[in-house]
């Protein structure tokens, strides 16, 4: 479940203020939408990476040379101060009950151990909505792997970005208000899924790092599969309905000429119904350049 998660994972990093294995160059897929006048590459990335990968190749370094802009998923994180607040406004709500309480007894443990590791008390965690905690926690397991959103792709690309212009198909407050809208029984079947992947997740990470860096998207898609159908309703928020509005953003951004580099998880790029795989169904001209 870390997986649908990532993008908010590393709001968390940035809110509360040994690594996984690759291989020595990555070469991550890379697609170009084109048409006569336009053209949109488009780059699957890892949100939060070790620092030990090399990600950038001949092949994406001409893409962003080419590119008039950079879109990724969120661009309005650089104030650090908003960005807390924002997730605070959002994740901390008056009355609720204990964190302890939102989760079956068998996950008890399992909680009790993230908790410590993640160094927060048990009463800042009370005071935060489920699907909060869920995010928090799940912060807290890349933070031990070693990953951080500093060496995540989009930081990265920024800093190449930096004298044109930067935007995003998302705010903040609208990803944050994804999981805030979610009824409570589906935030906490996200917390307990973040409990039970706990004890795997250097491996998965490690597992979903590789696929990324070798452009297997076959391996992406097999694993987000998994996660779509142990959590259809969670899923259809995160995954489908985004990749939607996004299909339809592109097809809007194809009528103005230029060229564009949009940079989104791996997973949204990733098998059936896949923005990739919704623009191809819907005739668009989708050619994978890596």
């Amino acid at each position: 479940m870390t997986r649908f998660l990532a993008p908010l994972l590393s709001i968390a990093l940035g809110a509360c203020g040994s690594a996984a294995p690759a291989a020595p160059q990555a070469k991550p897929a890379l697609w170009k939408l084109s048409d006569p006048d336009t053209t949109v590459y488009l780059f699957g990335t890892v949100h939060v990476l070790p620092k030990e990968i090399v990600w950038r190749t001949p092949r994406l370094d001409q893409a962003v040379a080419s590119a008039d802009e950079l879109v990724l998923e969120i661009a309005d994180q650089d104030d650090k101060a908003a960005l807390a607040a924002t997730y605070a406004r959002l994740a901390v709500s008056p009355g609720l009950p204990p964190i302890a309480g939102r989760v079956p007894p068998a996950m008890q443990a399992k909680l009790d151990a993230l908790v410590e590791k993640s160094g927060l008390s048990r009463a800042q965690l009370d005071a935060m909505e489920t699907w909060a905690v869920a995010i928090t926690l799940g912060a807290s397991l890349y933070g031990e792997i070693g990953a951080t959103s500093e060496q995540g792709v989009e930081t990265q690309l920024r800093q190449r970005f930096a004298s044109k212009p930067v935007s995003g198909l998302e705010t903040t407050a609208q990803q944050l208000g994804y999981f805030d809208a979610m009824p409570e029984a589906t935030q906490r079947t996200l917390l307990v899924s973040i409990l039970e992947d706990a004890s795997t997740a250097r491996a998965d990470f490690g597992k979903m790092v590789a696929a990324w860096a070798s452009g297997n998207t076959g391996a992406i898609a097999r694993t987000f599969d998994q996660e779509l159908k142990a959590a259809p309703e969670i899923a259809e928020v995160l995954i489908d309905r985004r990749n939607a509005n996004w299909v339809t953003w592109l097809k809007v951004r194809m009528q103005k000429p230029g060229t564009a580099l949009v940079a989104v998880g791996a997973g949204h790029l990733a098998g059936r119904g896949s923005v990739i795989d919704l623009l191809r169904r819907q005739g668009l001209r989708v050619e994978r350049i890596q």
